[in-house]
């Protein structure tokens, strides 16, 4: 009986090799040969990398076949690998050229050509970095860059670290669209030296990656340069709303409304955050209209005071800067008892006083008026005895 079992796994494993050899033994028939001259070239964007190869030898059994190339590509220190499956002999994208680049590449040849299943060349490697020059301290500090109502873009700086008395900084930038990197045409200076730059109308810059370098120069030392990328749309800030009003619907309710900030950003692609202060308690809401309701806490409130700031929502960019806050505007409650305190009282008294005053003239004028009909009646008397 053990024989029997014996021989039924023997069979099976007859079976199951018979069904399979053939397929693993034709797939390890099927080679090919890695990409040739895979390189990674600098052509002098600020951080815009090309990557570049030749085909494989040896393709003449696939003539029928796509041929398709599988690239993998990081910075140095980034945990994870960027892929890209594709047919061209070329692939271009940004990189921060503060670190080292490296990159592989291998031939893939599709299920259709292979017998159902793909099959991939060894992996061809590449790596490029930019030659540091000077110590890393002597590179700029705090780069800020604003895209002052998605119209004008403004970057500043500070000056590296214990650097010579005779360091410059110069910025250069790129984006997609530009023949070649340009500098910066109009400097912002303190003392002298380089801090900033005011950029000119940019043409179509929005949804891009923008590059700028800024590095420097000194007789006395090597300064490191510094690399950036960014997108101008996620540097936005727009201008402070305007015209805020507060209206009481009811005596529970307060409308609150202001005019979308002006110049060139959409309507849609605004977010607000509203401070509302009622008497000393203050609460802070956000919403993606001009316009909104709330319910008071008290009706029997004094002062209302609204405030609003915008910034460009999720819809237009992956992120923004606030604006600065609007004016402020406030509501103030039982204002006809204020008016009656600071005007009704005071013209109550001045009436009053008025009034006193022409009653004593009065009295004084009749006062008058009797002492000469007396006189007069005095005179007439005497007459009528001379007669």
């Amino acid at each position: 009986m053990a024989f029997v079992h014996l021989d039924i796994r023997c069979l099976y494993t007859v079976l199951i090799c018979t069904s399979f050899g053939c397929v693993l033994s034709s797939n390890t028939e099927i080679k090919v040969n890695p990409p040739l001259d895979f390189e990674i070239v600098d052509p002098g964007y600020l951080g815009y990398i090309s990557m570049q190869w030749k085909p494989p030898l040896s393709l003449d059994n696939f003539k029928e076949c796509t041929v398709e190339y599988e690239l993998k590509y990081r910075n140095f220190d980034s945990e994870s690998w960027k892929t890209i499956i594709t047919t061209n002999l070329y692939y271009k994208d940004g990189f921060d050229l503060n670190k080292g680049i490296e990159a592989k590449i291998h031939t893939l040849l599709p299920e259709q050509c292979t017998n159902g299943s793909e099959v991939y060349s060894s992996w061809s490697e590449a790596t490029y970095w930019t030659p540091p020059q000077g110590r890393g301290e002597t590179k700029i500090q705090d780069l800020d860059c604003e895209y002052y109502n998605w119209q004008y873009l403004l970057c500043s700086w500070k000056p590296g670290v214990d650097v010579p008395f005779d360091t410059n900084y110069n910025l250069f930038y790129w984006y997609e669209g530009l023949d070649q990197a340009i500098e910066c045409a109009e400097y912002m200076t303190s003392n002298g030296k380089n801090t900033g730059c005011r950029f000119p109308h940019l043409k179509s810059p929005d949804y891009k990656d923008f590059y700028i370098c800024v590095n420097g120069s000194s007789q006395s030392m090597l300064i490191r340069s510094s690399y950036f990328i960014f997108q101008l749309q996620n540097i936005v800030k727009p201008l402070p709303p305007e015209y805020l009003s507060l209206t009481m619907k009811d005596s529970n309710e307060i409308s609150l409304k202001w005019n979308v900030p002006r110049g060139p950003i959409p309507e849609r692609c605004f977010f607000y955050e509203i401070i509302l202060t009622e008497d000393y308690t203050t609460w802070v809401f956000t919403t993606m209209e001009n316009e909104m309701c709330i319910k008071r806490t008290s009706n029997k409130s004094h002062q209302i005071c609204l405030l609003v700031r915008s910034k460009v929502n999720i819809y237009c960019s992956d992120d923004g800067i606030w604006s600065e806050w609007s004016e402020e505007e406030c509501w103030k409650g039982d204002t006809w008892k204020e008016i009656v305190i600071y005007f009704m009282i005071p013209f109550g008294f001045i009436s009053l006083f008025v009034l006193l005053v022409t009653l004593l003239l009065l009295y004084k004028q009749r006062s008058v008026l009797e002492t000469i009909f007396d006189s007069r009646k005095e005179v007439f008397t005497r007459q009528e005895t001379l007669c």
